[in-house]
């Protein structure tokens, strides 16, 4: 049965009590009570790195007002706006979904709806990556086109989906009865294997001879999935394209993408009038050179929507000079993955500041974390695949334990919906955040405090003002 992570509920009523006797503090202070009518009052979601708090809403609502004091100031200012939020979430593996699939009808609702809805405490996951073919987290690896030795199929007679039918897809239908509007992105860790120099799933490259029927390949994938229904919105070309050790993996040097897309690919989804998104690179922020490379070539630019991350090397603002250089092209937070058994307190700082906070600020418009779910052992994974991937949820049977990850993701997936728009605000010291404004017309801010020692703060919006405290290395997302 679904159990709920044990939180010590004393603990959280002395902070809904501590917050009302700091608010009230503040405003004696200040000389002038918060409290005003017709004052906007702001909800406050909370997670705590002790686990007293978390993803929980507190009782006691921020009231903006006139007060005054010397505390750090979060001036939010929806005057200035950046770009448009596609949607927060995970990578569903091919093993999460056989995870989720292997439970029992009634349970696996309540968890997808808890994933997917954005009702009560549901976290509201609006942004899916998927793998085309497998990825290193399902239990065995596969193509869409596997053939025997010696064999090929440039026309892609033999493609065939049948792998991704038997957990994937009708996964993704369940939660598309929840939300039919969630984004998903595709991307590949290997072609199939008769195409690559090594005739292997892992490593080696696509061999240029390749190029056209790869390229069917994937315009294969986008009808098929649209035969069932699944909309996929963006695609990339290839999962870690720098990174041939993994299992499945494929070498992809940047002239090679750029030759791919502009001769292959970009004129395939053109002739097959396909809408999905083609986004490059799909890899560390240590090589911005990549994207910028490809992008410079006009011939290729032209076919793509823009460029995808992640953060196992370099750091965030490596994504702000790919913006810089072609501001016109959309970026992607897509993946990065907490290790088992994982360490909460110090999860979710980084996380949060660097992703969470970190790459919006960086122009990306999505953030996914890898994975959505596991096993208690990290299974399932391919030979040489990680097996030390620690899921958003690890599930056992019908038990559900939500990990670092689930509570990261939260504060911004069920709030900062998608067609959020970022807005400017300034970061004082020790307190990193983001903020947006709805489509609905809301403000939401998330706050992270990396001090050592609990911060009271203000929050400045329109010209009022709100006084609010978190503890080190807590997160906040208030919403008003």
């Amino acid at each position: 049965m679904l159990k709920r992570d044990p939180i010590r509920k004393v603990l959280y009523r002395t902070l809904a009590l501590s917050l009302l006797v700091t608010s009230f503090t503040s405003c004696k202070e200040g000389g002038i009570s918060q409290t005003e009518t017709n004052a906007p009052a702001a909800t406050l979601w909370l997670t705590n790195p002790d686990k007293s708090a978390l993803f929980e809403r507190q009782e006691a609502d921020l009231q903006f007002g006139e007060n005054k004091n010397s505390y750090p100031t979060i001036e939010v200012d929806g005057a200035e706006t950046f770009q448009s939020i596609d949607g927060f979430g995970f990578t569903l593996t091919g093993g999460s979904a056989m995870l989720l699939h292997q439970m029992s009808p009634k349970q696996r609702a309540v968890l997808l709806q808890e994933l997917f809805g954005t009702e009560g405490n549901n976290i509201g996951i609006s942004y899916l990556r998927l793998s085309i073919g497998a990825s290193d987290l399902d239990p065995e690896v596969f193509s869409y086109n596997d053939l025997p030795a010696g064999e090929t199929d440039v026309e892609m007679e033999k493609f065939d989906l049948s792998p991704d039918k038997k957990h994937l897809i009708p996964v993704l239908k369940e939660i598309l009865a929840i939300n039919p509007d969630i984004k998903i992105m595709g991307s590949p860790w290997s072609p199939p294997t008769w195409m690559k120099t090594n005739n292997n799933s892992k490593g080696g490259s696509l061999k240029p001879e390749f190029y056209d029927a790869y390229a069917k390949y994937f315009v294969k994938y986008v009808q098929g999935m649209a035969e069932e229904g699944i909309t996929i919105d963006a695609i990339t070309i290839q999962n870690e394209p720098l990174h041939p050790g993994n299992n499945p993996s494929l070498l992809m040097l940047p002239e090679d993408q750029a030759v791919f897309i502009k001769k292959s690919l970009g004129p395939a989804f053109e002739a097959g009038n396909l809408d999905t998104k083609i986004v490059i690179y799909d890899h560390n922020a240590d090589r911005p050179d990549y994207p910028i490379s490809i992008l410079d070539d006009p011939e290729a630019k032209k076919y793509v929507d823009g460029a995808a991350f992640h953060l196992y090397g370099g750091t965030i603002d490596a994504l702000s000079k790919v913006h810089e250089a072609h501001p016109d092209k959309n970026l992607y937070f897509t993946e990065q993955w907490i290790g088992a058994p994982g360490n909460f307190p110090e999860d979710l700082k980084w996380h949060t500041e660097n992703l969470i906070i970190g790459a919006p600020r960086n122009w990306a418009k999505t953030v996914l974390e890898w994975n959505l779910a596991a096993d208690p052992e990290q299974n399932p994974h391919t030979p040489g695949g990680c097996t030390e991937c620690l899921g958003a949820v690890t599930i056992d049977g019908d038990l559900v334990t939500r990990n670092p990850a689930y509570y990261i993701v939260a504060h911004a997936a069920k709030f900062a919906r998608p067609g959020s728009v970022r807005i400017k605000s300034n970061t004082p010291e020790a307190l990193p955040n983001v903020a947006y404004q709805t489509p609905e017309g809301k403000t939401v801010l998330i706050v992270l405090n990396t001090g050592a020692s609990a911060q009271n703060f203000n929050i400045s919006h329109e010209g009022k003002q709100a006084t609010t405290l978190l503890r080190a290395g807590a997160v906040g997302t208030y919403v008003w």
